[in-house]
């Protein structure tokens, strides 16, 4: 017996000697390498960049309507990057859909919003009408917002916009999705806008005849501030990026997630240049040396557009150019906060950085870094040609400034308003947007997105801007104003915007992950146990990394102080 022993023991020890028939783990096929590098080109000299990784993910997956395992494994090997990292961003993404080798991608993905403004017009029903219409090869999902709330209800076909949605005209694009290109936005192109005037004062700034500090200070006086949701004074933003030692670089903030917002890409779609000259002059004045601009995937129309009038910019410069890159995000709400925008565009998952460092310190690949919103940059080349003073003279009860409002809901003109801040939302209704729709009277209102939070009509009278909002528990946000009927529920509001939440937290940190989640089941119920909501709010408002988790419960405690007759509260 102990003889018998020996010769197993000598026969595994002989095994464990052998070399490997083939390494651990999947190995690439030599067909997924090929599709591979068709499609991102073969391995440069200097090894494939690390932050192109998700750029790269976006040619597979527009090409395959999916990411293949085969394909990851792939991509993995021409990168040099272990899969399990590949995987991870690539499964942190919701416009990523990793497919087993097995199965058939979907021919086509047809995509219908449910947020707020969308469900108020019916998405729900289109929805549920689509899934049984479309059936076979096509995929028909709920996401949030696309950023077409005055549009609603509104879809995706593959990658065009369908605004006003109807089932008759889903399903017309479905058949015609393979034949028909996508159609552009009218945009005041490149040579129309130098025609007008334009990019001369961002000659005059590159050349040092307009003063570099003259132009901060013109922003500081102004009182302009950051329009993404934040609301940080832009001139002392560039004053403390400037003072850092370079190199420098630069983020814009395209990613527009917010449920309500869509002003970024109604002025995108309509003049690009206006913006791009903001971003030459803010370049040219902190000495930023490299720009990266981060834009939403569910803007397909207005990333083709950006893609050509940048060539035709770089093709003609007005003056010395940063070196200028347009990245695509993936569909994840948490990248509009500025350190998960940062990680994305690094082509890692969109987690929230830790602070400090801030990343005017420490920001993007490790240098400081000026981070701003689309209609900030908007505004640079009007304020320096008209002055400060121009700017400052609007404004309405005590308030300076003009802001841009997304107005959405239950009104008869929504869309993009131009107003003086301090705007009430009375007023904003009745001035700029026909008043309330037909047979619709105010009953409550979301001043700033979802996570802005909600208020009763009787309060339609406060000032909309920054610091007025936050006495009543809520804020201006990227001033998306989304308007309630008396037809709608402010507790079908809540619900709606923190399963939102609950969808697009990042996962990193438990307060938002598991607050947002829980939140959403408690306000299913007929009463709300409002201690539990209280407590859970506390802890995700006290406790979360970033905004989301933060501002999360202000639509519960907004419910439960102004809309208790709706949630069985005391």
């Amino acid at each position: 017996m102990a003889n018998t022993t020996h010769i197993g023991l000598d026969q595994v020890r002989q095994q464990l000697r052998q070399p490997r028939i083939q390494l651990k783990g999947r190995q690439v096929t030599p067909e997924a390498r090929a599709d591979v590098q068709a499609l991102i080109g073969p391995v440069p000299k200097e090894g494939h960049r690390r932050d192109l990784l998700i750029e790269h993910l976006h040619v597979l997956n527009d090409h395959f309507h999916g990411l293949f395992e085969r394909h990851i494994v792939a991509l993995a090997a021409e990168m040099r990057l272990p899969v399990v990292e590949v995987f991870e961003v690539a499964s942190f993404y919701h416009h990523f859909e990793i497919l087993k080798d097995d199965v058939s991608a979907p021919r086509i993905t047809v995509r219908v919003c449910d947020s707020l403004s969308c469900s108020l017009a019916g998405s729900d029903s289109l929805l549920r009408q689509l899934q049984r219409e479309l059936v076979g090869d096509v995929q028909v999902v709920h996401v949030p917002c696309l950023g077409r709330c005055e549009q609603a209800p509104a879809a995706q076909v593959g990658q065009q916009a369908v605004a006003f949605a109807t089932a008759q005209d889903v399903s017309r694009l479905v058949v015609e999705n393979s034949t028909q290109p996508l159609a552009l936005p009218q945009a005041l192109r490149f040579d129309d806008y130098k025609k007008a005037g334009g990019y001369q004062l961002a000659q005059q700034v590159a050349a040092g005849l307009k003063d570099h500090e003259s132009v901060i200070q013109c922003l500081e006086s102004s009182g302009l501030r950051g329009l993404g949701g934040a609301g940080f004074p832009a001139g002392r933003k560039w004053r403390i990026v400037r003072s850092q030692s370079g190199p420098r670089l630069m983020a814009v903030n395209i990613d527009e997630g917010e449920p309500g917002t869509f002003k970024d890409r109604t002025f995108l779609e309509a003049d690009p240049h206006r913006f791009l000259e903001g971003v030459l002059i803010a370049a040219s004045v902190v000495g930023c040396e490299a720009v990266y601009i981060y834009l939403r995937d569910e803007y397909h129309e207005a990333r083709v557009l950006l893609t050509e009038e940048l060539a035709a910019l770089k093709l003609n410069p007005p003056c010395a150019l940063p070196r200028i890159e347009l990245r695509r995000g993936a569909g994840a709400y948490i990248c509009g906060e500025e350190s998960a925008m940062i990680e994305s565009i690094e082509g890692k998952r969109g987690e929230p950085r830790m602070r400090p460092p801030y990343i005017a310190e420490v920001g993007l690949f490790g240098r400081p870094t000026l981070e701003h919103n689309f209609e900030t940059l908007y505004w640079v080349r009007e304020l320096i040609e008209q002055g400060a003073e121009s700017f400052a003279s609007h404004g309405r009860h005590g308030r300076q400034g003009l802001r841009r409002f997304s107005v959405s809901g239950r009104v008869k003109q929504p869309g993009v308003k131009l107003a003086p801040a301090g705007i009430t939302l009375r007023e904003l209704v009745d001035e700029y947007c026909g008043g309330m729709a037909v047979g619709h009277t105010l009953y409550a209102y979301l001043p700033g997105g979802a996570s802005g939070g909600i208020l009763p009509a009787r309060l339609a009278d406060v000032p909309l801007d920054f610091d007025t909002l936050q006495p009543h528990g809520c804020f201006i946000g990227s001033a998306a104003v989304m308007v309630l009927s008396q037809h709608d529920s402010a507790r079908e509001a809540a619900l709606n915007v923190m399963r939102f939440f609950a969808h697009e937290s990042c996962g990193q940190c438990t307060p938002c992950r598991v607050g947002t989640d829980k939140a959403a089941q408690l306000m299913t119920a007929e009463v709300w146990d409002a201690n539990t909501l209280e407590d859970l709010a506390q802890v995700m408002g006290d406790a979360s990394i970033c905004g989301l988790g933060q501002a999360a419960p202000n639509p519960i405690r907004c419910v439960l102080q102004y809309f208790p007759h709706e949630v069985g509260a005391a």
